[in-house]
């Protein structure tokens, strides 16, 4: 129980500290744009390319900045699961700065100890590209999480960062169907432009 609070005492401190001695980059939108290239660690260990581990599927990233963002993040989860909505969903804790990389075990130590183990693997920290992605979206109104559709090309179809409300999930519903109708055109124009095989003589 003691290591839990010290555990839980870092990762707020940690938090506290990245953040406030942060650079502030303006938000922006992000839709058509290419996701860019970063490397995480999901909590179970496993190492992470993206969005190139993406490119089988869309795939829905819930980027928080600071520790309050996890409330946002949760509040998009339990919608998404309401609306039984289907699509492959990971949490991007983005952390940026010398000090939380340099306590980063520990930072992720504090993560795991307030999640199923069956549900590390969806959860990918990010430390030393943090920075990158906290320029690419912006990290104005740190506490609403970054919610990016990317589609299997890693295109950013979807993007809000004005926190969850039943609308902005209402079009990210509507946008994640017009996307995979898009992409099932794509695929079958490249099934029809495949040569036949012609048998041998």
């Amino acid at each position: 129980m003691i290591n839990q609070i010290i555990s839980m005492i870092c990762l707020t401190s940690a938090s506290l500290l990245f953040f406030s001695c942060t650079e502030e980059y303006k938000n922006r939108d992000l839709v058509g744009e290419s996701f860019p290239e970063v490397n995480g660690i999901a909590l179970d260990e496993k190492r992470w390319q993206l969005p190139q581990a993406w490119s089988s599927q869309q795939t829905l990233a819930l980027l928080g900045y600071v520790q309050d963002s996890q409330f946002d993040i949760d509040r998009w989860l339990i919608g998404l699961d309401m609306r039984s909505v289907n699509i492959k969903v990971y949490e991007l804790p983005t952390i940026k700065g010398m000090i939380p990389r340099m306590i980063s075990d520990r930072i992720n130590e504090g993560m795991r100890s307030g999640i199923p183990d069956e549900l590390w693997g969806g959860v990918i920290t990010l430390y030393s590209d943090g920075d990158r992605l906290q320029r690419f979206t912006g990290n104005e109104r740190p506490r609403n999480a970054r919610v990016i559709l990317v589609d299997d090309r890693g295109i950013v179809r979807f993007f809000t960062d004005r926190g969850f409300s039943v609308p902005g999930l209402n079009k990210l519903i509507s946008t994640l169907q017009n996307t995979e109708k898009r992409s099932e055109k794509r695929s079958e124009k490249s099934t029809k432009k495949q040569p036949l095989n012609k048998s041998a003589p």
